[in-house]
């Protein structure tokens, strides 16, 4: 009988919860809009860069969900609170037609389901403009601007070039502390071998190094390798 109690009880918690949820997710004045729509674009920021700070030091691929996660709730979680969800409630109100009433019924469904199948997406190819480096710089405010895009193509072995360098002397490829090549000029163009490479829980990295003439480093990328 206790036991009973206790489960119809904590049910009870459960679907008041839910409840309560779902009456914060529909809130749907202009205050409580925005208020929604900041907290999850911060909260975006603060996954997506935390992950990328995780990811650029460790190089595990699953810390790519967490940073799509993050990346795409900067845009989403605006979009579903001042777009999506006061439409779902005119729908509600107004639908004449059966795919209205269907959307209108179904929609938050939808779209938590397109919101994880995009996560999946984007933590499986991992495109440019959600990847964030996180590198010590040891060049003065006063200094040239350090940069360069590293591209690579993965085959039997591993050959990159740095696109559009700024500010740097050489480049210094290494693994497991070893350095692999050391590459004077542009394009900075070097292959590695996969077998030289450091292993990891998520595959196989390599470092490069930006330097300056005299061998200070001035920025450090780390290249996860798929399998491959």
């Amino acid at each position: 009988m206790i036991h009973a109690t206790l489960i119809a009880t904590a049910r009870g918690y459960v679907q008041q919860s839910w409840r309560d949820l779902l009456s914060v997710y529909y809130a749907n004045t202009p205050i409580w809009r925005w208020l929604k729509s900041g907290a999850l674009l911060f909260l975006g920021i603060g996954v997506w860069a935390g992950g990328s700070a995780v990811h650029s030091v460790t190089g595990w691929r699953p810390v790519l969900y967490l940073m799509a996660y993050g990346f795409l709730l900067i845009v989403w979680g605006p979009f579903t609170h001042m777009v999506l969800v006061p439409l779902t409630i005119r729908l509600r109100r107004n639908a004449e037609t059966t795919v209205g009433r269907a959307f209108s019924r179904n929609s938050g469904k939808i779209n938590l389901t397109i919101f994880a199948v995009c996560i999946i997406a984007l933590a499986t190819f991992a495109p440019g403009v959600m990847m964030l480096e996180f590198s010590p710089s040891t060049g003065g405010d006063s200094g040239p601007a350090v940069g360069g895009e590293l591209v690579c193509e993965d085959g039997d072995s591993i050959t990159c070039e740095i696109v559009d360098p700024q500010g740097v002397d050489h480049v210094v490829v290494l693994a497991d502390d070893q350095t692999l090549e050391r590459v004077e000029g542009p394009p900075f163009r070097f292959s590695v071998a996969r077998e030289d490479l450091t292993e990891t829980r998520s595959g196989r990295q390599f470092i490069v190094e930006f330097r300056d003439a005299d061998g200070n480093r001035l920025q450090r990328l780390v290249q996860q390798v798929g399998d491959p």
